[in-house]
């Protein structure tokens, strides 16, 4: 439990009636804690205000990283009657929540990671646009929950948060998870960072040289750049993209993420592409400047030469039903050797059905698994100590979360380990 910052809330952050009454306790304890912990980081953070929010995303989802203790968090709250006040969409879970059998998940920690998904659901946490939950997924956009340019959001997982900020415009902090969750129920967060016009302006000039033919190149130059800006805007120029073209929003979710990943980029700007950046000038008096001329380090830093790949992982973030497509061209009329994976929302999985594909990807020997993310699954003991990805986010978060070697190359040179066995 924060400590009560009541008094000295009221003294540095403005608060409408309607939330003064929220943090007197007026519509109950769940409120009064969530108004607690949304004026706490705001106060903690320099805000002078609240701001209301469209949408909250929410991270902490997975039983693997909250465990026994975090559950119990979400019980309480579910049990308290708390409901969330906006449309609110989940992070994803550490597997798919109806085929966790297949994948070799025991039923100990599926009951978990079903009671998790279970709580949020009490809490009113489910799809948007229309669409029942809840679906875990760390690509919101791709199920309903789509902000508009300049609206304010409270999201939590890092490549949406790159995605929303950059791609559709709108402004979000990356968001802790108690604080997601506490933004949910009040449709509130403190009004600083990314929320604020001044803060959002490039201070890293990236130059591009290299050439970008696939996804994974856009992959590997955001885990170059990210390394070379830390928590700086970047602002890119020479990219080969138009708004519109094929795959050119596939493009930037795979460079924001991989910029979240390796550095802690939360909006970046591409010239003559993104909303902010066809609006006006987007980058700083002040900044540096940096050119960008081959990806070969890019893919290098992140793979372990020696690994030898048990699992193909495709989908981090979860893919489109455009990247599944892609999967199912380059899969069709093969029979592969080594087991793949892809990761996607639950509605996008059902189109990629309805269309087919999944049956032309089943038919090679791969799976399309919906909710789960590997990063943050029990991935040795699902019996894989070595992953290949075609995502700079994958390999980074298949390291240093979930302690396997990782190997990142195209999407081209994992279907053909997948086939080949690595032969």
């Amino acid at each position: 439990m924060l400590p009560n910052p009541k008094p000295e809330i009221q003294n540095r952050i403005r608060l409408t009636a309607e939330e003064g009454a929220w943090l007197a306790g007026e519509a109950g304890p769940a409120i009064r804690r969530a108004m607690e912990i949304v004026a706490a980081l705001a106060q903690i953070y320099g805000a002078e205000r609240l701001t209301p929010v469209a949408s909250v995303q929410i991270s902490g989802v997975s039983y693997r990283n909250i465990g026994a203790a975090g559950l119990a968090f979400l019980r309480k709250w579910a049990d308290e009657g708390a409901s969330v006040r906006v449309p609110t969409t989940l992070n994803p879970a550490a597997m798919d929540l109806e085929a966790w059998a297949e994948q070799g998940f025991d039923p100990t920690f599926a009951t978990q990671q079903q009671a998790v998904i279970a709580a949020f659901a009490r809490m009113g946490v489910g799809g948007a646009g229309g669409e029942s939950g809840p679906f875990p997924t760390c690509t919101p956009y791709l199920v309903g929950n789509v902000p508009r340019l300049g609206e304010s959001v409270a999201w939590a997982e890092s490549s949406a948060v790159a995605y929303a900020n950059s791609v559709l415009g709108a402004r979000t902090n990356r968001e802790g998870g108690p604080g997601a969750i506490a933004a949910a129920l009040v449709g509130r967060t403190g009004a600083y960072g990314l929320h604020l016009a001044e803060n959002r302006r490039a201070t890293l000039h990236v130059r591009v040289r290299a050439a970008l033919r696939t996804i994974s190149d856009y992959s590997a130059l955001g885990a170059l750049v990210g390394q070379r800006a830390g928590s700086r805007i970047p602002y890119f120029e020479g990219l080969p993209l138009e708004r519109g073209a094929p795959l050119w929003e596939e493009n930037l979710k795979a460079l924001g993420a991989a910029l979240a990943a390796t550095g802690a980029v939360g909006v970046f700007h591409v010239a003559g592409v993104t909303p902010e950046a066809l609006a006006g000038p987007v980058l700083a008096p002040a900044h540096e400047t940096t050119t960008v001329a081959d990806l070969a380090p890019g893919y290098a830093a992140l793979t372990d030469a020696a690994a030898r790949p048990a699992l193909i992982w495709i989908g981090c973030p979860h893919a489109s039903l455009a990247e599944i497509a892609l999967v199912a061209e380059l899969v069709r009329g093969k029979r592969l050797r080594l087991p793949l994976w892809i990761t996607c929302a639950r509605p996008v999985k059902a189109a990629a059905v309805a269309q087919g594909l999944a049956g032309d990807i089943a038919a090679a020997g791969g799976r399309l698994y919906a909710d789960a993310c590997l990063a943050i699954a029990p991935v040795r003991d699902l019996g894989f100590a070595a992953v290949m990805t075609p995502s700079a986010k994958g390999a980074c978060y298949l390291r240093n979360l979930a302690g396997v070697s990782a190997r990142f190359g195209t999407l081209e040179e994992c279907i053909h380990m997948a086939v080949t066995g690595g032969e």
